[in-house]
């Protein structure tokens, strides 16, 4: 459904219309190929609504983190570390495990995940694979973003905000009908941030950042029967980040210049026809993305070497989608097909540095065959490696649901056609003096050795898949109202290559040339397969009271195959891997409450817990088997309550004041595979106080007002740790205008 939100044209929304009652369901609108009321499907879903978005100042799914149970997004790095954690299921690099859309328009690359959008109308998360329908990389569940509709708001939204770390946010949109079938908006945002940890190397901190972004959105009713909307955005960031702190010091600490850069284009446009006894959608999709991560790679006050990668991707996408009417109100059915192309081409260099060329090449070297040690010519060269990856697919794609009495049926499949192709060229030219020590230890120069690579070649992976979905729900009513369901699926995520890997590889070449070491197998080292994961879960959608307490409820057990890991390999200096882990199982449920034990106060709860382990992984040097899967928490928690009191005596339109406490709990963590290193479960307190009138709202807000000491991250480079702290107490004002 496109122009769904059109339904409510010629409403206004208020400022105290911004301020919806929690149970929203019935502003989903952009689904497609789901029905409109999440809670009458059988699937485990979080819709968050607008009054929840603005309470918690979410403008982006890392915002969003454990407000949705058993849903964790990691706050460290930059922007281009969006890793996504569902039930177990998760990604640090390369494929995502959750679906993205924002207005219908897909999000291919996770690269480009973490970004501030302004004026979000709704946000939901529909836990567990969606592969049926929405195919690769969504076998941790998908989200749908609903920015607001012209159609149903016209005037101007305004919000300026201020905030601890010398952080600003601010936003302008204008949303207007240029006839009752024709509307648009135009919507301009902005952040900054001086940033909170200092780097010690220069005093100067390190997680500044300054991004804009640009909305312009158009609905269209051509007629009764077709509906038009498209949705173009476009967004600027320039970020440091990777505030990584080196544990045996205890100190944020490094000497090269970090730095994140990225500009991206979408465009999305939804036509929407309506037949006899059938709706035809076509969502067309072009996504651009430039952007440059460089990195100081050891994060410590020495020259070992840097990392730049610079990516451009262009991603054509087309979904077709046919939905039948229902036949005498008890059979429906859906089909589709889905096409896309992405072409992504790559820089990554490697530049070693005096440090990293002393240490980790010379005395190699020279410990090897002393009586003929080295030199380099240069104390800085770089390994260069550049690929081109062109990767096209396509699927079909069909859904038949069946009704009978209070029993629904529902079954699936989808058929999956995949072909990545990585053409990659790695170059290395430099060189070093052999010198041969004499008997009294003087060095002799003995001969001059010139190293040139060029390396070329093309690697090609195809994948086939078929991911079916059966569910069957029943309904009930009475006192208590609602619906239990069971669900069994196939969740799957693309393979791919270990473009990171290439700077070992030169490495291994380049040692094995001055006759130490060995050259890597680049068809194994570099390619790694898909994932796989059957899903079964059982759950339930009930309401009481009228409505006033809802609650929804999921048991799940996942057994994953080839789960993707992201490890360092034993003895690499320059690189990380994806691997396959042999076998994962991860059990778990989750639970979500909501309340209003009187008119004017809103009690919500969300639960989520996840048992994630290895069930046969051995990675060549230990035996993983029974031990926890790391990064995955074991539990997530929200809290929230809210308190609406009505003002009586009118000053400057004032009309109510809401009080929010939040709370939100994450943990326990394991960081590493053999389960030496964690986090235990911490807890971060949060509320405000929002002054809200007819045209306007001002909002005092604070985050983590307890000031939990937590970590974020943690790893190993070169045999040293790091880790990430995660961000102090802070606060702030935000006003918001609508007129």
């Amino acid at each position: 459904m496109i122009l769904g939100a059109a339904a409510m044209a010629g409403t206004t929304v208020t400022a105290a219309d911004s301020l919806p009652e929690h149970n929203l369901e019935e502003l989903n609108v952009v689904a497609v190929k789901q029905e409109a009321i999440l809670r009458e499907e059988a699937v485990s879903a979080t819709v968050i609504g607008r009054r929840e978005i603005e309470e918690l100042d979410i403008t982006g799914m890392k915002t969003a983190s454990n407000v949705i149970p058993n849903f964790y997004i990691p706050d460290y790095g930059s922007r281009i570390t969006s890793s996504i954690y569902v039930r177990g299921i998760g990604a640090r690099m390369d494929q995502p495990a959750v679906g993205l859309n924002v207005d219908n328009v897909p999000y291919l690359n996770k690269d480009a995940y973490d970004f501030d959008i302004a004026d979000i109308a709704s946000i939901e998360m529909l836990r567990g694979p969606q592969s049926t329908l929405y195919g690769r990389n969504t076998m941790g569940g998908l989200i749908n973003i609903t920015t607001l509709s012209p159609m149903s708001y016209q005037g101007w939204r305004i919000m300026v905000q201020g905030g601890s770390g010398t952080s600003f946010k601010g936003s302008a949109g204008w949303y207007g009908k240029i006839n009752d079938r024709l509307a648009t908006s135009l919507t301009l945002s902005g952040t900054y941030s001086g940033g909170y940890f200092t780097n010690l190397y220069d005093g100067k901190k390190l997680d500044h950042e300054k991004s804009g972004a640009a909305r312009w959105k158009t609905q269209w009713r051509v007629s009764n029967d077709v509906s038009i909307q498209n949705s173009f955005s476009a967004t600027l960031l320039r970020q440091g980040g990777y505030p990584y702190e080196y544990i045996e010091t205890g100190e944020i600490n490094y000497n090269d210049t970090c730095f994140y850069r990225r500009f991206t284009l979408n465009d999305g446009l939804t036509v929407n026809y309506r037949g006899r006894g059938f709706t035809l959608t076509s969502i067309t999709a072009v996504q651009h993305i430039d952007d440059n991560m460089t990195l100081d790679q050891d994060f410590l006050p020495l020259p070992y070497f840097t990392l730049t990668q610079k990516q451009k991707e262009t991603a054509l996408t087309e979904d077709i989608v046919i939905k039948g009417e229902a036949v005498e109100g008890r059979y429906r059915w859906l089909g589709g097909v889905f096409g896309f192309y992405k072409h992504l081409k790559m820089e990554a260099p490697v530049t070693f540095k005096d440090e990293g060329i002393r240490s980790l090449i010379e005395d190699h070297r020279n410990d090897a065959n002393p009586y003929y040690p080295i030199e380099w010519d240069t104390r800085e060269f770089p390994l260069l490696s550049d690929f081109t990856i062109p990767t096209r697919g396509g699927a079909l794609y069909h859904e038949s649901r069946f009704e009978t009495g209070n029993w629904h049926f529902t079954g699936g499949i989808r058929f999956d056609y995949e072909v990545a192709t990585l053409n990659y060229l790695s170059r290395c030219d430099t060189g070093y003096e052999i010198y041969r020590r004499e008997e009294d230890g003087t060095l002799v120069p003995f001969n001059d050795v010139e190293i040139k690579i060029n390396d070329s070649g093309r690697l090609s992976r195809r994948y086939f898949n078929w991911m079916p979905r059966i569910s069957v729900m029943y309904d009930f009513d009475g006192a208590l109202s609602g619906n239990v369901y069971g669900v069994w699926s196939k969740g799957y995520k693309a393979g791919g290559f270990n473009t990171q890997m290439f700077s070992e590889v030169l490495q291994g070449r380049l040692m094995s040339i001055m006759g130490i070491g060995g050259n890597h197998d680049i068809d194994e080292i570099v390619g790694y397969k898909p994932e796989y994961s059957w899903n079964y879960e059982i759950g339930a959608h009930l309401s009481a009271l009228d409505g006033k307490i809802t609650a929804d409820l999921s048991l799940f057990l996942i057994e994953c195959r080839d789960q993707q890991m992201t490890t360092f390999p034993d003895g690499t200096t320059t690189g990380r891997i994806m691997t396959n882990a042999g076998k994962t199982r991860s059990l778990g449920g989750e639970i979500s409450l909501s309340g209003k034990p009187r008119r004017n106060v809103t009690l919500t709860a969300s639960y989520g817990y996840t048992n994630a382990r290895f069930v046969d992984y051995d990675d060549g040097k230990m035996q993983y088997k029974g031990k926890y899967i790391p990064y995955a928490p074991h539990n997530t928690l929200f809290l929230q309550g809210l308190l609406e009191l009505p003002v009586k005596k009118d000053f400057l339109g004032l009309n109510k004041i809401i009080f929010d406490l939040n709370m939100k709990g994450t943990g326990k963590i394991y960081w590493n595979e053999s389960n030496s290193l964690h986090q235990n479960f911490y807890a971060e307190a949060g509320g405000a106080i929002t002054l809200s009138a007819n045209k306007w709202e001002l909002q005092i807000w604070g985050e983590n007002l307890t000031d939990t000491r937590f970590n974020t991250f943690y790893f190993m480079s070169m045999g040293n740790e790091f880790l990430q702290r995660g961000k102090p107490a802070r606060g702030g004002v935000t006003l918001r205008f609508n007129f």
